[in-house]
């Protein structure tokens, strides 16, 4: 096994009185391309930080070998005392003979040279970091959170790059799909310590629940030997005058260990505050149009969204998803055509900012809209500390104003917020912005249980592929259309993603380059959401299909339309929509039999 390029060992580190790392390590060698996870505030980027020299541990070595060298994306770039872009960009080039790389990256990313870093959008500042950092080939690349602020496009393009990267990489991100097809090991950062998995992290999450579930047996052990032990002083010592000083000894020792083993971090337990179930049809659109400036946003639109859909929306960067969905929703009118909003529709919203209030409203003002310390949720009236302890928020964080909140802990507050509105249609404008990997999980358990309809803008494609029941999707010039199933799905269907045509071949072969797969390796599996919607989708299409024929007998009796005008008129138009969700329908199952076909074949 080749030596590491650079090793950290023994790292511990305290903020804030309490220790964030405890004899953590981290060992990158040549070949080396490491998914770095762990619940948000565990130390992932403070360990990356230490690895690129720019946080200095309590206690610990730092290796680095004298020739490797070394380049690190943090989460907020430093582009201050730059006169432009290209300034900026080339800082880590030694010679501006050998920026051919990073001039050729800027092109690839649509970077304007002579642009003033300080005019930079959140997502043009992402993209010089990354010609920055990639531009320099170093030995060792260090990433956190690179898709931060990157449209699909640009993700695309950054994975199809990153696997023709010769560097050894550590990588800190939300986007699953990335690190699943990116890594061959993954290490885990749980309450201070890392552990080690020499496997992708498409293997992850089922190695680390063997884990915690190996450690609550080890636990259950200790309680049962405590139980015992107390037993044994209680009723054996009595027919004795002397004690056993060293079993009495052994039994403050195990309480010892109890009080001071380190139970995981908790889950965060979601509940969506359900209003009264709106009509069948939700929102029903007929050749909108938006422009501005004549410039075509949105063009001849057409869809129906029914009751317990769940569609993505999904495109680059500018091209229109937001006003989308304000059409959609009826925030915003459409220079043409016509939007009919459903009975009984209550929106609940959740904004891609996270700036909707206040940066100094402490987070009990932000849940329960000040003057309260309650919150109703399905009825039922909870005290806000309890709620917040749903979403992993201590009781000392109750007048913790908003600004003070980590990205991933206001992305939790809104959350929660959002939730705890009633509701049958819920609005998500980049939801798993910020989130770990096991909120992700409970979040997509909750949209999966939630009887309402969903509309999420969103850029991660497993996120998508595990929720959304089709997806609206930007082809340019202000065209959207509709694929049935999620991202991976529309890419089947499309036969590229967002990237174009051009960058199909390239993530392809290079896809093929990546960690060989065993029949023992975690495989992508049926999300909960896939799994209820191929048991449900039969039992709809039927009853779909029973109302078809009932129609199609009525509408067959010859004098019907003269007997009785508005009712053959209203049957109808009802038979036309019972034919328009059947086979929507009859698409989805077909879209997630093919799914399912190829992940057990």
């Amino acid at each position: 096994m080749a030596p590491p390029l650079l090793h950290l060992k023994d790292i511990a580190l305290t903020l804030g009185g309490a220790p964030l790392l405890d004899g953590a390590e981290l060992a990158i060698a040549p070949g080396d391309r490491i998914a770095l996870v762990g619940r948000n505030g565990s130390g992932k980027s403070t360990l990356l930080r230490i690895a690129a020299g720019e946080t200095q541990p309590d206690r610990g070595t730092r290796f680095q070998q004298p020739s490797a060298r070394l380049g690190f994306l943090p989460q907020e770039p430093d582009m201050a005392g730059f006169a432009t872009v290209l300034d900026y960009v080339l800082a880590d080039v030694a010679e501006r003979d050998d920026a051919y790389m990073a001039r050729a990256l800027m092109g690839d990313l649509g970077l304007d040279p002579a642009a003033d870093p300080k005019t930079l959008s959140g997502g043009e500042a992402r993209r010089a970091a990354l010609a920055r950092v990639l531009g320099a080939e170093p030995d060792i690349l260090l990433l956190d959170e690179p898709t931060n602020h990157l449209d699909l496009i640009a993700i695309e393009w950054l994975e199809a790059h990153l696997m023709g990267c010769r560097s050894a990489l550590a990588l800190v991100s939300h986007d699953r799909r990335l690190m699943a097809d990116l890594t061959n090991a993954t290490v885990w950062v749980d309450r201070g310590a890392t552990h080690r998995l020499d496997r992708g992290f498409s293997a992850f999450e089922a190695w680390r629940d063997q884990k915690l579930e190996e450690e609550e047996a080890e636990r259950h052990k200790l309680d049962r030997k405590i139980v015992a032990e107390e037993h044994w002083m209680r009723y054996g010592v009595t027919a004795r005058r002397k004690r056993n000083m060293r079993r009495v000894g052994e039994l403050a020792e195990m309480r010892n260990e109890r009080r001071e083993a380190r139970k995981a971090t908790g889950l965060a337990t979601m509940v969506a505050q359900e209003a009264k179930a709106s009509g069948a049809l939700v929102i029903e659109a007929e050749g909108i149009a938006k422009a501005y400036d004549d410039t075509p946003i949105v063009r001849n639109f057409s869809t129906r969204i029914m009751r317990a859909d769940r569609i993505g929306v999904i495109g680059a960067n500018g091209a229109g998803k937001t006003t989308l969905i304000n059409m959609l929703t009826g925030v915003l009118a459409p220079d043409s055509g016509d939007v009919r909003i459903g009975t009984n529709v209550v929106m609940a919203r959740l904004d891609q900012k996270r700036d909707a209030l206040p940066p100094t409203t402490t987070l009990v003002d932000a849940l329960t809209g000040g003057g309260s310390d309650y919150v109703t949720i399905n009825g039922e009236r909870r005290h806000v500390i309890g709620y917040m302890k749903d979403f992993l928020f201590g009781p000392e964080q109750a007048r913790t104003p908003i600004e003070k909140l980590s990205g991933g802990e206001r992305g939790r507050l809104m959350l929660a917020r959002a939730l705890s509105l009633p509701s049958n249609l819920i609005v998500l404008d980049e939801p798993t912005n910020d989130l770990d990997v096991e909120t992700l999980d409970l979040l997509q358990e909750l949209l999966g249980e939630y009887k309402g309809t969903i509309l999420i803008v969103s850029h991660d494609r497993d996120f998508l592929d595990r929720v959304a029941t089709s997806v609206i999707v930007s082809e340019g010039a202000g065209v959207w259309r509709e694929y049935a199933g999620g991202y991976s799905d529309m890419v089947s269907q499309r036969g590229f993603g967002l990237a174009g045509p051009a960058a199909a071949p390239a993530l392809k072969a290079d896809k093929a380059k990546a960690e060989p797969r065993t029949e023992t390796q975690a495989k992508r599996k049926l999300s909960f959401n896939e799994k209820r919607a191929l048991d449900l989708l039969p039992l709809r299409m039927d009853k779909l299909r029973g109302e078809i024929e009932t129609l199609e007998a009525k509408l067959g009796d010859g004098d019907f339309a003269a007997r009785d005008p508005a009712a053959f008129q209203t049957a109808t138009n009802r038979y036309g929509g019972l034919r328009a969700e059947l086979e929507k329908a009859e698409d989805e199952w077909l879209a997630l039999e093919i799914l399912r076909e190829g992940i057990e074949g």
